[in-house]
């Protein structure tokens, strides 16, 4: 039976003439900073003075012993970061030049010193240059020249870290006879069966070259068995009526055990275990009236999207835990999220990553690593991409989360519209790749799911990339140019990016600053804004609505953070009401890779901006929303549930004083996974020229199945007017505390409001840095209350409570 030995103890690091304990996995970074030879670049300014780290040699080293009785013995790496020779006992073993790919070295009776000698990344990547010329890209960074995390060489969110060393698992397989070498269950369902057909291809001994090997396969009580006459065998389980596997908020996600027992005569040789769910994939990209589709559809069950997109948790991916990787997509379970889109200048998470998504019930879009950049497709490029996408197609196949490939991020549309089409004339640039190779690769390995070629991409070369109307549209026009209002102009088909900034929490920003007095433009809050003139759209899309706070950056920071959580619900709201036709949106980004100003709704430290909790109310399976209209706004009430909606909805037209000018109630009849629009009774809209009216939509707790009420009621409202048009009152509001019993240290705020009081918002990171709290913003008509729970917060008063909440106010 094959063993293996982890190789996680025993390596060091050559720092000039030192040895430094280094820890594998990790990187240079990070065992410099463990040994104190460099500070924490994710702190202050540190990040420009470790820049000299990406730009020299390293090398990694460790004795190699092993007496293990076998016939081969495979030095396997998991991942190396990123063009590295390796040497044994003075001998060459083997040289890489891929970090998204799994290396395998026949070690078979070698012992003595191994080094992993890592070349900087910026040589490799001119040594390429050289080889297949200029190609364009939207930063002054070669990351299109190497196979390596695109965005370690910065990005409009991300800092200039870039890394070295062994980023995955190494280890010791020692084998006799045979192993198994791929194994790819191809896993689908029909009429009831599910069928798990299970491709694999056994690599032999020289001894074990004539041996008689058999193969089995079990799962969900099934089993079959094989004979290998050569290296390859084809088994196949049929399942009588399984579970099936379903995104959350549609079903259950069931997970089956698939094992494989390679032997011979003399019993196991070698075994492979993965868990698989059953379900069916498809994406509709077919014509119709209003363009060109973008709609998945699950167990024949069309989708409305409720996406995010992924970016690294890290920007030294070595780092993420197991637990931390669930710790953020539950936090993006929690949300309404039911897609996750791992975007094309990361990298393919590790398998902890995807087995949480199968657990939650979350989809996952994943890109081939290709983002915003003419890529060579010439050697040696070319044969590491093609064996980058054979491995990682292979490796990821198993898990039901993943629903769809991805050709790359953006570059169909780059050629098209930056300026790129010129200058690469008679050059190769990526086209080759993702509507030639890497379709190729996936109809070959992986033919259970859709490709799509890019995003945004509309399908074919007769529509322009980014066409709204055709395929998947990424919305940036709005934050980089427009107020948010501006996401309401056109209804796409499917909106794979859009966004808008804002701060990381207040205790975020303590922590990554430390001691430096906080304004919008003091050296360290620039340093951590990395996107071109992004504290100026900041401040324009707040001058839209509100007066830019002089001098007042607690003020300045609430309002920042308020716009993004305003601007991206305007968006979906728009959108999910515009289901079948629009059919799903995935917000740039749920998670930010350290402490920055970012599109992300949790920051770099894992705290949720207020973006966060309205992901939450937008994300949910029933949303209420007022929709503006040229004829006047439109009450929508979205119903992503399985059960019909019939909510009797209370419009009030309501003064900025609180009296109620005019009352109806209507009854919109919202069927499973349908919208219905109601326009609003004309003696209900608000009177604009006024600038005192505005419309309140309220519609009670849906009852649970088992009749209990499903939580609380759901709030649309319509101002008809910008912020600063509108004839708010001074806001007055009382706060009091109420210890909650049991467990844990936990308090409701309680707020009871005496006037009008817009967009109340509680940051509980001012008061404990550990504080976190249930709800985001909020609105209170005079006389209403809100229950606030606070955790984490220690003993607090009313005053720090009042300290820490914030509103729309404009005295």
């Amino acid at each position: 039976m094959k063993d293996v030995t982890q190789l996680t103890e025993g390596w060091s690091l050559r720092h000039g003439e030192e040895l430094l304990e280094a820890r594998v996995p990790g990187c240079v970074h990070t065992d410099l900073l463990a040994a104190g030879a460099i500070e924490d670049p994710f702190l202050a300014r540190n990040e420009t003075d470790v820049a000299w780290v990406g730009r020299r040699a390293w090398t990694y080293v460790r004795e190699l012993t092993h007496d293990s009785g076998h016939e081969r013995t495979d030095l396997v790496f998991d991942g190396l970061d990123t063009a590295a020779s390796l040497t044994l006992a003075g001998r060459p073993l083997g040289t890489t030049r891929n970090m998204h790919r799994t290396y395998r070295f026949d070690v078979t009776g070698r012992t003595g010193e191994l080094q992993v000698r890592f070349a900087s990344a910026y040589d490799e990547a001119a040594a390429v240059r050289a080889v297949t010329g200029e190609r364009p890209n939207v930063y002054p960074e070669p990351f299109q020249y190497i196979r390596k995390m695109a965005c370690n060489f910065g990005w409009d969110w991300g800092p200039t870290l870039v890394t070295a060393g062994i980023w995955r698992p190494v280890r010791l397989e020692h084998w006799s006879t045979a192993r198994l070498a791929e194994v790819r269950p191809l896993v689908t369902v029909a009429e009831g069966t599910g069928r798990v057909e299970v491709r694999l291809r056994a690599e032999r001994t020289e001894r074990g070259r004539k041996r008689r090997l058999r193969v089995t396969a079990q799962a969900a009580g099934v089993r079959a068995e094989a004979e290998l006459t050569g290296d390859e065998a084809v088994l196949v389980l049929e399942v009588p009526d399984p579970r099936l596997w379903w995104p959350r908020g549609y079903g259950e996600q069931p997970l089956y055990d698939l094992e494989l027992t390679l032997s011979d005569d003399s019993g196991p040789l070698d075994t492979w275990h993965r868990r698989i769910g059953f379900r069916t994939i498809e994406l509709d990209r077919s014509a119709d009236a209003h363009g060109t589709g973008f709609t998945l559809v699950v167990n024949g069950v069309r989708v409305f999207a409720r996406g995010v997109n992924w970016i690294p948790d890290d920007a030294f991916p070595s780092r993420i835990t197991p637990e931390r990787y669930r710790t953020r997509l539950t936090q993006a379970a929690d949300a309404g999220v039911d897609l996750v889109r791992i975007w094309g200048g990361g990298i393919y998470e590790d398998h902890a990553f995807y087995d949480a998504c199968d657990e939650l019930g979350l989809m996952v879009w994943q890109d081939f690593l290709f983002a915003c950049a003419a890529y060579p497709e010439e050697q040696p490029l070319r044969g590491e991409i093609e064996a980058e996408a054979r491995d990682n197609v292979v490796r990821l196949m198993p898990h039901p989360s993943l629903v769809l490939w991805n050709g790359n991020n953006e570059n169909l549309w780059g050629f098209r519209d930056w300026d790129w089409e010129g200058p690469l004339a008679g050059n190769s640039w990526g086209e080759g790749y993702y509507l030639g190779l890497l379709p190729r690769i996936v109809a070959e390995l992986d033919p259970t799911r859709p490709y799509a070629a890019g995003s945004p991409w509309s399908g074919s070369w007769d529509h322009h990339p980014n066409d709204p109307a055709h395929g998947t549209h990424h919305s940036w026009e709005v934050w980089n140019r427009q107020d948010y209002a501006e996401y309401r102009a056109s209804v796409p088909r499917f909106v794979a990016e859009f966004g808008w900034q804002a701060p990381p929490a207040l205790a975020t920003l303590r922590r990554a600053l430390p001691g430096e007095p906080l304004a919008p433009d003091s050296p360290g809050m620039l340093h951590h804004q990395k996107a071109e003139d992004g504290n100026g759209k900041l401040n324009r899309g707040v001058a839209r609505h509100f007066p830019l706070p002089e001098g007042d950056f607690d003020r300045w920071h609430y309002l920042t953070q308020l716009v993004q959580a305003r601007a991206v619900a305007a968006g979906i709201e728009h959108w999910r009401s515009h289901w079948p036709v629009c059919a799903g949106t995935v917000v740039w980004q749920l998670n930010d890779c350290w402490p920055v100003t970012s599109w992300a709704a949790i920051d770099g430290d894992g705290r949720p901006k207020p973006l966060y909790h309205e992901l939450r109310r937008v994300y949910a399976d029933r949303l209420l929303t007022l929709c503006p209209d040229p004829d006047g706004p439109v009450l929508a009430a979205v119903n992503q549930a399985a059960t019909p909606w019939r909510p009797a909805v209370t419009l009030r037209r309501v003064r900025a004083d609180g009296t109620t000018l005019a009352e109806a109630v209507v009854e919109p009849v919202a069927e499973p996974r349908s919208v219905a629009r109601i326009p609003v009774p004309e003696h209900l809209v608000p009177d604009a020229r006024t600038g005192k009216e505005f419309l309140v939509a309220d519609a009670p707790a849906a009852p649970r199945a088992d009749g209990a009420e499903s939580g609380e009621g759901l709030r649309a409202l319509h101002f008809p007017v910008p912020d600063k048009d509108f004839a708010y009152p001074s806001p007055r509001y009382e706060v009091t505390l109420e210890p909650v019993p049991g467990p844990g240290d936990r308090v409701d705020v309680v707020v009871s409001a005496q006037t009008l009081v817009r967009d109340l918002l509680l940051q509980p990171d001012r008061l404990n840095p550990a504080a976190v709290c249930d709800r985001g913003r909020q609105t209170l008509l005079p006389g209403e209350r809100t229950r606030i729970r606070v955790e984490g917060c220690g003993p607090v008063t009313v005053a720090a409570v009042e300290a820490a909440l914030f509103c729309v106010d404009f005295g």
